[in-house]
């Protein structure tokens, strides 16, 4: 279904900000919004401004369609910058996942009652996660 004429990008940020701490209205930009989840410390025993997480990021663009999707999965670097990685270990993997499913919902569920469809972008073809659209 075609995005509605009458939702302005004021009215996406704030049924986005509604799904929770996700959204980043800093990196969003109109009809593409940027999402992100700091799921687990890399190092919990340094000064917060310098510490690291593993987690995901999603890039989120609106087409006559609807919503096309690209997650990432990787870690936040001390700089603020997001890095395409490898996560470390399973328990570090379940958490992550379990993270980015519980969004993946929330988002599908939101885009749900407006009446709009939510589908992978064919250039997230590294990310083996089953997340229905």
């Amino acid at each position: 279904m075609a995005l509605p004429t009458d939702y302005t990008n004021g009215k996406f940020l704030k049924k986005f900000a509604a799904i929770g701490p996700y959204l980043r209205e800093q990196q969003s930009i109109k009809n593409c919004y940027f999402f992100d989840s700091l799921v687990v410390c890399v190092n919990a025993n340094i000064a917060p401004e310098k510490r690291e997480f593993w987690g995901w990021w999603l890039e989120l663009a609106s087409t006559d369609e609807g919503f096309e999707f690209a997650y990432k999965l990787g870690i936040y670097n001390n700089q603020g910058n997001w890095q395409a990685k490898t996560l470390k270990d399973a328990a570090t993997t379940d958490a992550v996942e379990k993270n980015l499913h519980a969004f993946h919902q929330r988002l599908s569920q939101q885009l749900s009652a407006l009446e709009l469809s939510l589908f992978p972008s064919p250039l997230m073809t590294e990310l083996k996660l089953e997340l229905s659209a």
